[in-house]
């Protein structure tokens, strides 16, 4: 079947692009599980995992670059700030069903989530959040979970310090026992998840200790681009993708905090790394740093990468 996209002939894929996809696991609802009995095989060191990560939280670990269109609610200011995060899930061990995404994996995760601001003369830098923790992963069919042990501290920038002489720094750290669990459609075109944190240690020690997180993702149909494949030479797919996630800290007097984004993602077939575009809008508290209970409001866009 040919769609015409801005005048290039597109292309659906069919079964055996959705058989490429699946040995990708982050990708895959896991259905494709054999229908006899299957040995177990261990896998150091996977390239995959069998959790998806989450598409519309701010605080996944990932590499990107974004522009956000910044309103602070409370005081009634708009300020332009880039939004650059580098971190991945890596994963150290894992053991799966042959055939199949069902199984379990251990790593380890790391992240950096800084944001500077673009209306200063020097694009100051604002706020660092580092991450780094053990994420634990499991699924079975449709359904997979994630366990996460994670320590997070944050930097405030020097330039906002030099100029703000008077502002109230926080040494804000703690550690955070994650728990989600996750259900994917038939057929890998969405799923939905929910769970919760808490706070096992935390600076300053007022620090409320729970959260609640739930969202929802959808995956549209995967389309080949004729033409660009021949510039290319390779096989290249394409994909709209949609995600919205939801947070709710006691912190917060169980405000809800609320991330949506949605584009477009790009992937060679042959390969595990893919390139998204994504639109996204962001309404709640600050989710970076001190800044936790500064009112925001955004609205951006930003490349994505996953390796």
């Amino acid at each position: 079947m040919l769609l015409i996209f801005t005048g290039l002939p597109l292309s659906i894929a069919g079964e055996e692009t959705m058989e490429r996809e699946a040995a990708d696991c982050r990708y895959s609802s896991g259905a494709e599980r054999p229908e006899h009995a299957a040995s177990w095989r261990s896998h150091p060191l996977p390239n995959d995992d069998v959790f998806s990560p989450l598409l519309a939280d701010p605080k996944q670990p990932r590499f990107f670059a974004s522009y956000q269109a910044t309103r602070a609610r409370d005081v009634g200011r708009s300020v332009a700030i880039a939004s650059v995060g580098f971190g991945e899930n890596f994963g150290l061990w894992g053991r799966r069903e042959e055939g199949s995404c069902n199984g379990f994996q251990v790593g380890i995760l790391a992240g950096v989530f800084s944001q500077f601001n673009l209306d200063a003369p020097s694009f100051d830098l604002l706020n660092s959040d580092f991450t780094i923790g053990l994420p634990f992963s499991w699924r079975q069919g449709p359904f997979s979970t994630r366990v996460r042990l994670y320590h997070q501290s944050s930097h405030l920038g020097d330039e906002l310090l030099l100029g703000n002489p008077g502002i109230n720094r926080l040494n804000l750290s703690f550690e955070e026992l994650e728990a989600l669990l996750s259900l994917d459609s038939p057929g890998g075109w969405g799923r939905v998840y929910a769970g919760g944190g808490y706070l096992l240690h935390r600076d300053p020690a007022s620090l409320d200790r729970a959260k609640v997180q739930w969202g929802v993702e959808l995956r549209g149909p995967t389309w080949h681009w004729a033409r660009l494949e021949q510039a290319v030479k390779g096989s290249l797919a394409m994909t709209p993708i949609f995600g919205a996630d939801f947070k709710s800290f006691e912190e917060q007097g169980w405000t809800v905090n609320t991330s949506v984004m949605g584009g477009l993602e790009w992937w060679g077939t042959q390969a595990t790394r893919r390139f998204r575009m994504l639109l996204n809008y962001y309404r709640g508290f600050n989710p970076y740093g001190q800044f936790f209970s500064q009112k925001v409001e955004t609205f951006g866009l930003g490349l994505y990468l996953a390796f």
